[in-house]
């Protein structure tokens, strides 16, 4: 067992998928902060609002103010570079942490696939990505034909933990028996030319979405990795992505998923790639020296280090083993969405709620209720109205508010009613619970109600 592992560690294979990788991972990340920017939403997510809800552990990281435009500045520059592959390892790494930084300043902004980047760029701080079609070639005027093969599998790995576990939790009683929460979204596309008002109002055709959905997930991986499906998976990968980016708001996710599935072809793929883009940089008369030239004696095999091996291999076991830590919290997932995030759940419940904050002065038993929209914005108020941990440091934030402006004996209380996939709304916080006295922990929260119904499966 040993000498296998061993053995596998110090196999080889052609750099090229990794260049290929790097580059379309770089300039779509790039494409990603030009469009966030273009939009309006750097101002609108992360300067307007007066509060921030915080990640546990991370409530130092906020917004920057005006400056928050400089970090995006900084993180577009950065994914630039790494696809140039210029000063890559430093690139890279400025890249992870300007990108984290932002996914981290407000946690109304989560989405899987802006976790997804965060996770491939701290895989790729490890990888060779450079070591082939890059300006760090140029300037060393060294580049290696061939890398361990384990850099190349660590990606599709990743890719197929993010695919199979998003099959996986499709296995549940909302999903295949209900088509919840598809139902809803696609009968709400009514305006789409020609299908809207026939098609997506279609029970069949809910079901087939659904189970069609689960299945993609749960295969997907294995199609691509065999050599004989390849093609075929990868089709069903640009339909699939495509499909959803036109049903979905889901911004760049379908093409960044489209681009990283590439990388499971074989290098014959992937070094016709690159002839391509090095016949482009010819026509641009841009210096090709090291780039186009693969036969120099300087030409060899890349070995990473052993620390890379043992980094990697934990934070791939540490991806496989977090999305079960939902099974150490009592209650149904999809309502007290404890362990929920960072477990590749996509797309799997609907969720509207409302919060009526009160504020009770505990001696005098004097109070009043708050006007959401003074502290926080509409997106903000959405998505906190369901979801448990931002209910509490909400009021949490109005308690010490109020404190600072001369009220005492402050006890906060909230009135929260939440529907989740189509089901009538249920009172969903204890009411009777004085939130200034909870703290945020990765404990039970005891003081949310339970779901009056079972959703059986994953």
């Amino acid at each position: 067992m040993k000498e296998s592992i061993i053995t596998y560690f110090k196999r080889q294979t052609n750099a090229a998928p990794l260049a290929v990788f790097r580059v379309f991972f770089g300039l779509l990340m790039c494409i990603s902060i030009i469009r966030f920017w273009s939009k309006g939403w750097i101002n609108s997510l992360y300067i307007e609002p007066d509060f921030h809800f915080s990640y546990y552990g991370f409530e130092w990281v906020k917004p920057l103010g005006s400056y928050t435009y400089v970090l995006f500045i900084v993180c577009g520059i950065s994914s630039l570079l790494v696809a140039l592959g210029y000063k890559y390892r430093l690139a890279i790494l400025v890249f992870f942490l300007s990108f984290t930084y932002i996914e981290l300043m407000d946690k109304t902004t989560y989405l899987n696939h802006y976790y997804f980047v965060s996770v491939i760029s701290f895989i790729m701080l490890f990888l060779p990505c450079n070591v082939q079609f890059s300006l760090d070639v140029v300037t060393k005027n060294k580049s290696y034909e061939k890398v361990p093969s384990w850099t190349i599998d660590s990606i599709k790995l990743m890719l197929g933990i993010v695919y199979f576990y998003a099959g996986l939790t499709k296995i549940n009683s909302d999903w295949l028996c209900s088509a919840m929460p598809l139902k809803l979204w696609l009968k709400s596309k009514y305006d789409l030319p020609y299908i809207g008002q026939t098609i997506m109002q279609q029970d069949w055709f809910h079901f087939l979405m659904s189970w069609g959905g689960m299945f993609y997930d749960l295969s997907i991986p294995f199609l691509l990795l065999y050599k004989k499906t390849r093609s075929f998976a990868f089709i069903l990968v640009i339909g699939f992505h495509i499909a959803t980016r036109i049903l979905f708001p889901i911004g760049m996710f379908p093409y960044i998923m489209i681009f990283s599935t590439i990388i499971f072809f074989d290098s014959n793929l992937h070094i016709r790639i690159l002839e391509f883009f090095k016949n482009g940089i010819k026509i641009l008369k841009i210096r090709t020296t090291s780039l186009t030239n693969n036969t120099s004696k300087q030409i060899k095999n890349y070995r990473t280090h052993k620390v890379s091996h043992l980094v990697i291999t934990c934070f791939l076991f540490f991806q496989l083993i977090i999305p079960w830590r939902s099974l150490l919290y009592p209650g149904e997932l999809f309502w007290n969405e404890e362990g929920y995030r960072f477990s590749w759940r996509v797309m799997l419940m609907e969720k509207a709620g409302s919060a009526n904050f009160k504020i009770l002065d505990s001696v005098t038993q004097n109070y009043f209720y708050v006007d959401n929209n003074d502290f926080l914005t509409p997106v903000q108020q959405k998505q906190m109205s369901f979801q448990p941990d931002m209910i509490l440091e909400y009021g949490h934030y109005l308690g010490n508010h109020f404190k600072s402006q001369g009220h005492k004996n402050i006890a906060v209380f909230v009135e929260s009613y939440v529907s989740l996939n189509g089901r009538l709304s249920q009172q969903f916080i204890d009411p009777t619970v004085d939130l200034m006295e909870q703290e945020e922990t990765f404990r039970h929260k005891y003081w949310i109600n339970p779901l009056n119904d079972e959703i059986k499966g994953f």
